[in-house]
């Protein structure tokens, strides 16, 4: 696996000592059989309790703790790439943060002036908003947000945008099209500019990297996104299945796959390295391709490599293992089940741990990216170069959102709507700047700490700037 050599990048290892999920279970438990019913038979298990997957089981896929102080889940402490600027490769933005009519922005300019001290702290503060279970589900807005965000795009006593960024562990889809979709939902511009993905920094990968399968998203949307960040030669599953029905048994393909797809003699293709962008749609062919692939003689299909270790890298856009959705009962899997039972595979397999290399959410190199877009994002609405030195982390995972702002020592807010559930904070991964019913309440209690308690979250549009008060507005 290729070696980085950004020092910045580097992470903390397991600590010693670190205990495999199998530790976590007890080999005496046993399924509950009724014993009631005369016409069954209690058959003693010939075999341990313990989960199959368990013996095989990566012990880095443990979802990290703050209590554990560990700072990493990727293997072997590998360092991740990330782009040096925070728009290399990107679409243009599709949405600005700024309709306010000429009138407005006058008055909002001549109430700034007269308030100098506030507004200072305004750009001195910005939050970084999660989005599943924060702002949305799925498609379906979560209402409070609409609010917060109107609020923190100028309406508020002062006309001022406060800076705030979306930091997601979803994909699958352009930076355009996502904004596109989240301006739709949440009513409110929102520019690529101010958007993170969990594989938008994986663009970085394209200097190393030049012929990749690219897995995950709805279609074959995902080409489109690796193409966007200068991969020079993407390839999609349905590609190689297109070329071959028989390299996966029980994958589909459907008539729009062939017309969308791309086939080849693939058998004088190299890759240099596998790219899981978004959850899978066909897991039967992914995991089939994958473990091709990781077996293969120098990334070439058909081939087995005789040494396991050398083989090509995979890199994962981020490791959650669960989301919220609009479904009714418990979140749901994402793209981290996919890993863990990929992990679960190589190792029966070849006895060998799958190295890998996981982005997004809690890994440090998205957060040292997220400054760079805050940094870039104050310079569009505010003309400063500058990093607020208050920034907010808003999520409803402890175990991404939570640790992640935790350890790169961001104010983190837990919410409600998503993942979290409970009354009381994250045992493992506590809050530290306290748990909120929502996002809407979650920002309201960080911009009163920034601002004042008399702040207030509506703009009133017959302000007189001369008393800087109720009245007629100094414009009309």
């Amino acid at each position: 696996m290729p070696r980085f050599d950004d020092a910045d990048f580097g992470v903390d290892a397991a600590p010693s000592g670190a205990r495999s999920p199998r530790d976590h279970r007890s080999v005496a438990g046993s399924l509950p059989i009724p014993s009631d019913a005369n016409n069954t038979v209690e058959i003693p298990a010939t075999r341990s309790s313990i989960s199959d997957a368990a013996q095989f089981m990566h012990n880095l896929s443990l979802s990290p703790s703050t209590r554990d102080r560990r700072g990493s889940r990727n293997s072997f402490g590998t360092s991740l790439p990330i782009p040096r600027s925070p728009r290399v490769s990107r679409l243009s933005s599709v949405a600005r943060a700024g309709d306010e009519s000429v009138s407005r922005d006058i008055l909002a300019s001549q109430i700034q002036d007269m308030s100098q001290e506030k507004v200072a702290a305004a750009k001195n503060m910005a939050f970084a908003f999660d989005i599943d279970g924060v702002l949305c589900h799925g498609l379906e807005p979560i209402e409070e947000a609409k609010e917060t965000l109107r609020m923190l795009n100028g309406d508020n006593e002062l006309g001022i945008k406060i800076p705030h960024i979306l930091l997601t562990n979803g994909g699958g889809k352009t930076e355009a099209a996502r904004c596109k979709q989240l301006s739709e939902i949440l009513e409110q511009p929102i520019s690529t500019d101010q958007f993170i993905q969990s594989h938008t920094p994986m663009q970085a990968l394209s200097e190393y990297y030049e012929t990749v399968l690219v897995c995950g998203g709805e279609g074959q949307a995902i080409r489109e996104v690796a193409e966007n960040y200068g991969f020079k030669n993407v390839v999609h599953p349905k590609d190689i299945l297109a070329w071959d029905p028989t390299v996966s048994p029980w994958g589909f393909f459907t008539e729009e796959d062939r017309l969308e797809a791309k086939p080849r003699d693939f058998t004088k293709v190299k890759f240099d390295a596998i790219l899981v962008f978004a959850d899978s749609r066909d897991y039967a062919t992914d995991f089939q391709l994958c473990i091709d692939l990781l077996l293969a003689e120098n990334g070439k299909m058909l081939t087995r490599s005789k040494n396991p270790n050398e083989r090509i890298p995979i890199y994962f856009s981020q490791g959650d293992l669960i989301f919220p959705t609009n479904h009714k009962g418990p979140t749901r899997l994402t793209l981290g089940a996919f890993r863990i039972a990929l992990e679960a595979q190589y190792k029966a397999l070849t006895g060998e741990d799958m190295e890998r290399v996981i982005y997004g959410k809690p890994e440090r190199a998205t957060y040292t990216y997220a400054d760079e877009v805050l940094r870039s994002w104050m310079q569009q609405i505010h003309n400063e170069n500058t990093l607020p030195q208050n920034i907010y982390m808003i999520g409803d995972n402890p175990m991404s959102d939570i640790i992640g702002g935790n350890m790169y020592g961001w104010n983190t807010c837990l919410v409600r709507t998503g993942v979290f559930q409970g009354e009381d904070n994250d045992p493992q991964n506590p809050a530290n700047f306290g748990v909120f019913d929502n996002v809407l309440e979650a920002v309201k209690a960080a911009v009163r700490k920034e601002l004042g308690q008399e702040f207030k979250f509506k703009w009133n549009p017959k302000v007189n700037p001369v008393v800087h008060g109720e009245g007629q507005s100094a414009i009309e």
